[in-house]
């Protein structure tokens, strides 16, 4: 075998389903669960910096916030890990490689083992619907705040009041209801909203919105997958049961008649048990 020969032979057997939904998800986990993370530190500065003057006023806040940066490194962990699982899982079960490196076998137990894993993406992908939906509220928060900026540098050129444009945060439950000030108005929050730190916030908040949706496109790519994968192991199980049971009678009927056992199929039917 040349090398030629080699390399595509070796091509032929790579999932690349399976490739491409796990660089999604190592894609969408990394935006998310980094950018994620920087912002929720970003968003504790800006709070402490503009909304808060006292340390008992956003202290649940900060809680809540390393609270949720251990969960991300938890999430990066798992989905790492999982991530090299269905790409061995692809290797394992994709039909290419099995008809490209032997004869096509199934045991009960792989098939058990593929329907598990369709289920736990499944799974997983509904619970990552709801992080896919929690990520676009600071999106939501900061897109409000940045319009209302928007509106405030436009009256500016005109002569209205603009000191009735605020952005409260108690509003949208980040600090409590006796904070102070607790909220930022007319050029005090312009000056916030042409800040670096919220300028970066902003940004970071949409690049791990856009990580979320990625890993949910992975996750539901991976499960369709490995569900369109157990329909074809069923289609060719089925078809090698209805070749077998041609052989057999065509072997009963040579038999029969005293003849010679030939089989009119190709001897290379696949062997799925």
């Amino acid at each position: 075998m040349g090398c030629y020969d080699c390399c595509m032979r070796c091509l032929g057997g790579v999932p690349y389903c399976s490739l491409v939904a796990t660089l999604l998800c190592f894609s969408g986990i990394a935006l998310f669960c980094g950018c994620g993370h920087q912002a929720l530190t970003e968003t504790e500065r800006i709070i402490e910096t503009y909304f808060a003057r006292n340390l008992q006023d956003y202290i649940t806040l900060a809680y809540i916030i390393q609270y949720f940066q251990y969960v991300i490194y938890g999430l990066a962990s798992f989905f790492f890990l999982y991530c090299i699982v269905l790409l061995a899982e692809g290797f394992y079960t994709t039909s290419a490689a099995k008809q490209t490196f032997g004869e096509f076998r199934s045991t009960m137990c792989g098939r058990c083992l593929s329907s598990s894993f369709i289920v736990m993406t499944y799974v997983l992908a509904v619970l990552w619907l709801l992080v896919f939906a929690l990520s676009a509220l600071p999106v939501y928060f900061f897109y409000n705040m940045d319009a209302t900026c928007h509106t405030i540098d436009v009256l500016t050129e005109t002569p209205a009041s603009i000191n009735q444009l605020c952005v409260d945060a108690r509003q949208y439950g980040l600090l409590p209801w006796n904070a102070v000030p607790g909220k930022a108005c007319g050029m005090t929050l312009s000056n916030v909203c042409k800040t670096r730190e919220y300028q970066m916030t902003y940004n970071l908040y949409i690049a791990a919105f856009a990580g979320a949706g990625i890993t949910l496109l992975a996750l539901v790519h991976c499960s369709l997958h490995l569900a369109v994968y157990q329909l074809y192991l069923k289609m060719l199980r089925h078809k090698a049961k209805e070749e077998r049971r041609g052989f057999d009678l065509y072997r009963r009927m040579q038999r029969d008649r005293g003849g010679t056992e030939c089989s009119p199929y190709a001897t290379n039917v696949f062997d799925i048990s």
